[in-house]
């Protein structure tokens, strides 16, 4: 109801115009705007950065490359008036099970680390995005860990002391019990 509300007040505001295909409760419009918040954090988003949101879209989403195009620009839409994380991740929460969210996440690094570079500013949106979706802080960390691995050695990790894996400094930020980090 509060979310009807909320609804109704920015239509009155700033009236949505039919143009968009992807509704507002449409999770997968919701996660896309989080992937290209996430892209855009540190500047212009890169070739490298551009070509791995597109795949990601298609390849989760079962897209062809029209309506992966199109989704990419009605959730830059989105992205650009919204004022937080919330309105994403709630779309989300209601729409998806934990495995789904976790999903989510992973996307979400695998756009973190696609241009060679995890910011602090990337690591810092990830992880206020994981809680708001209700992923846990391991599992958060096993995800990055994951997507590191995946993407090989030679990347630069500003936000975690300039290893492409989680430091030390991550086993102490957020409790991990992982003994290969220590």
């Amino acid at each position: 109801m509060l979310d009807g509300l909320r609804q109704f007040i920015a239509d009155i505001v700033a009236p949505q115009g039919g143009d968009r295909a992807f509704g507002d409760s449409d999770y997968r419009l919701a996660a896309t705007a989080l992937l290209v918040h996430v892209v855009s954090l540190d500047g212009q988003p890169s070739a490298a950065e551009q070509r791995k949101l597109h795949s990601l879209i298609e390849s989760h989403f079962g897209l062809d490359r029209g309506t992966a195009d199109r989704l990419i620009t009605d959730a830059t839409q989105v992205e650009g008036e919204a004022v937080d994380l919330y309105h994403f991740t709630s779309v989300i929460m209601r729409s998806l099970d934990e495995e789904g969210r976790k999903r989510i996440v992973q996307m979400m690094w695998e756009l973190v680390y696609a241009d060679g570079q995890v910011s602090e500013f990337e690591d810092n949106v990830v992880w206020r995005a994981s809680d708001l979706l209700g992923i846990s802080q391991r599992d958060r960390i096993d995800l990055k860990h994951a997507v590191a691995e995946r993407a090989g050695g030679q990347l630069k990790d500003s936000a975690v002391g300039g290893c492409p894996r989680a430091s030390r400094a991550d086993a102490r930020l957020y409790g991990s019990h992982d003994e290969t980090l220590m």
